[in-house]
């Protein structure tokens, strides 16, 4: 037969069970301090990012109207030299009165673009 526990022995396991616990409790709460502290640190992370990325995207708008207005400039440019030679080639071919025209032109753009 086997001997039943003594209420002492019940006590004492009961008192180890509680220790136990406690002690799990204490080391849990550890952990979940440590995960708190993690999530605002990731928090503070994604925060940083998402100001870079704002930053990003302003510097890439104003890039692209740079750009543009370089795309623009060239275009113009272009143009004017075009008129140029329209003008020297009239002026070669004896045409003054289109050679004329075309400087006109060519004024009329240049006024346009100082402005």
């Amino acid at each position: 037969m086997s001997k039943a526990p003594s209420t002492m022995q019940i006590k004492h396991k009961q008192k180890k069970a509680r220790r136990h616990l406690k002690a799990k409790c204490r080391e849990l709460k550890g952990e979940m301090e440590d995960i708190r502290k993690e999530q605002l640190s990731i928090k503070e992370e994604q925060s940083q990012v998402g100001e870079k990325l704002t930053a990003i995207q302003m510097e890439c708008e104003l890039l692209q109207e740079e750009t543009q207005l370089m795309i623009q400039r060239s275009a113009f440019t272009q143009l004017r030299l075009s008129l140029m030679f329209n003008i020297l080639k009239a002026r070669e071919e004896g045409h003054l009165s289109k050679a004329a025209q075309i400087t006109m032109l060519l004024r009329e753009i240049i006024a346009r673009d100082n402005m």
